[in-house]
């Protein structure tokens, strides 16, 4: 784990598994982009900040995932961070009740045992019709880009360094992934589209890389979600329930399914595909008796 410069006060962590900006607020002080996964690698995050002597005085957040919010509540319990995120990405990590309804496919004792460190208060709301928060003194421009996750957010630094969060993945990433996650896939490609028009000096990648020019890396993060659609319409056979479409995709992208955890992973991401198919009139689903069902 290490500390890059990328251009004047902004800078990020390598983690080995994602890129984690920050801002340097003064020679002590500075505003993380995403807080990274708790435990271990929050662990490290710390220590890397502590052997540097940043105190982390703000975090602003892309979105409400675990691996970008896992450390909110820990640097803010150990230094008080002003925390900013979108109002519903707030909202889902304002409770354990909250975090069960994105959670739905899990237990309530399965979600506190696995998300309960998401759990963070946020102080400062983004609102759909912001194009700015400041923190700390420190105005920082922001960018709609749902899809991803219901309110997910780009963030540009004072520097014009664009922080792209997991609105779209790497290269490396797309070479490694069998089936990538999307809340919405039919919103997220819409924002990966409106990327287009968002110009930066250097973007940075959570997962992970840094950019100078990102027209052909949307490009083919587009046709790359659309391929995994594509090959799950494929798959679909008229009269198969979702749980049919299920079991056919973890068999034909070969996925490992070793624990409760990742079946409930899968199963929200084959839902996000089936939805968007249903949304391209592709398929139609019906009730055939008590089943419903899914035809071309």
């Amino acid at each position: 784990m290490k500390i890059n410069n990328i251009r004047g006060n902004t800078y990020y962590i390598d983690t080995g598994r994602t890129y984690i900006p920050f801002y340097k607020v003064n020679e002590n002080e500075v505003i993380l982009m995403d807080s990274g996964l708790a435990n271990r690698e929050g662990r490290n995050i710390d220590k890397i900040l502590e052997e540097s002597h940043f105190k982390v005085v703000g975090i602003i957040c892309t979105h409400a995932h675990s691996d970008h919010v896992g450390n909110n509540d820990y640097f803010k319990r150990k230094y008080n961070s002003i925390i900013a995120m979108p109002s519903y990405e707030a909202l889902i990590c304002s409770s354990l009740i909250n975090l069960k309804s994105y959670y739905s496919n899990l237990t309530f004792e399965e979600t506190k045992e696995s998300y309960s460190n998401m759990i963070c208060h946020t102080d400062i709301l983004i609102s759909e019709e912001d194009s700015e928060v400041e923190i700390c003194g420190i105005r920082f421009n922001i960018y709609h880009t749902p899809g991803h996750s219901a309110e997910h957010v780009c963030i540009i630094t004072p520097d014009d360094v664009a922080y792209l969060g997991d609105c779209l993945i790497s290269y490396e990433l797309m070479r490694a992934s069998k089936l990538p996650y999307a809340y919405i896939l039919s919103e997220d490609l819409k924002s990966k589209e409106k990327l287009y028009s968002l110009k930066s000096s250097i973007y940075i990648i959570a997962h992970k890389g840094t950019y100078e020019d990102i027209s052909e890396l949307i490009e083919a993060n587009i046709d790359f979600y659309k391929s995994k659609a594509n090959k799950i319409y494929e798959i679909i056979e008229d009269n198969m329930s979702q749980e049919d479409i299920l079991e056919a995709v973890i068999r034909e992208f070969n996925i490992t399914i070793n624990n409760r955890y990742k079946y409930a992973l899968i199963e929200r991401l084959t839902k996000s595909y089936i939805e968007y198919l249903s949304e391209q009139k592709l398929i139609s689903p019906i009730l055939k008796g008590n089943r419903l069902v899914f035809i071309h």
